[in-house]
């Protein structure tokens, strides 16, 4: 069984350190940089999970995760969503908007490794 995650993220260093922890460990990663049409992107690419940034240029994470939500096909998705700002007032936008879970920028190789083994075990018991 393949594991696919589909990266949303714009800066090309938190792409690469995450592409490569998660090749590491067995993931196919595909990586796209732009909010405007990361939701095309998604339902095309049709990943296992989600990896997506908040502050995203074209259009921010959490309106691509509203619309994700809206959608029959990505609607039980595993989104993991990344912030550089980790106020409360962001997670519990997220929350409302439906993500599977929020992690704050800068995160440890283990707490990423985690948070992906864990959304991809729910979603596959689900």
């Amino acid at each position: 069984m393949s594991r696919r995650v589909l990266l949303i993220e714009d800066e090309p260093n938190i792409v690469e350190a995450i592409r490569f922890l998660l090749v590491r460990d067995g993931w196919q990663v595909e990586a796209h940089s732009d909010g405007a049409d990361a939701v095309e992107v998604v339902v095309a690419a049709k990943p296992d999970l989600v990896i997506l940034d908040v502050m995203l240029p074209g259009k921010s994470g959490m309106d691509v995760l509203r619309d994700l939500r809206d959608i029959d096909e990505t609607k039980g998705l595993p989104v993991l969503m990344l912030t550089a700002r980790g106020q409360s007032r962001d997670r519990d936008m997220a929350e409302k908007a439906g993500v599977s879970r929020f992690m704050t920028k800068p995160f440890s190789n283990a707490e990423v490794l985690t948070a992906v083994r864990d959304l991809h075990a729910q979603a596959t018991r689900s």
